[in-house]
């Protein structure tokens, strides 16, 4: 697992072979990830199901409580597919962006 830092957010990118490694490995690093914005850049790794992908809602969940975003980036699902809407799922880099933009337009307002 590869972890890249800027001043806004964290990008993870998979290096494992599969996701049931790579899943592995990132529970176990969560702790050094959870405290910035992160992006989990799923594009071009091991094929992916929305089954899997749903697996993150817990730490989603928690990142939002935290007032953290988390959006996974991948091409692979459809964003229909998935049953819990508390999971940003977009197919670009820069629509990461964008959510994490509206998320702190969010969390601006409800502060107000």
């Amino acid at each position: 697992m590869l972890i890249e830092k800027n001043e806004t957010y964290t990008v993870v990118l998979p290096e494992e072979n599969s996701f049931a490694e790579f899943y592995t490995v990132f529970l176990s690093r969560t702790n050094e990830i959870s405290e910035t914005h992160l992006f989990l850049n799923l594009l071009n790794t091991f094929p992916i199901s929305v089954n899997e992908l749903e697996k993150f809602a817990k730490f989603s969940k928690q990142q939002k409580e935290n007032e953290k975003s988390f959006v996974l980036i991948t091409n692979a699902v459809e964003i229909d597919d998935f049953e819990d809407e508390t999971l940003s799922v977009v197919p670009t880099l820069i629509e990461a962006e964008d959510v994490l933009e509206m998320d702190e337009i969010e969390r601006d307002l409800m502060s107000l």
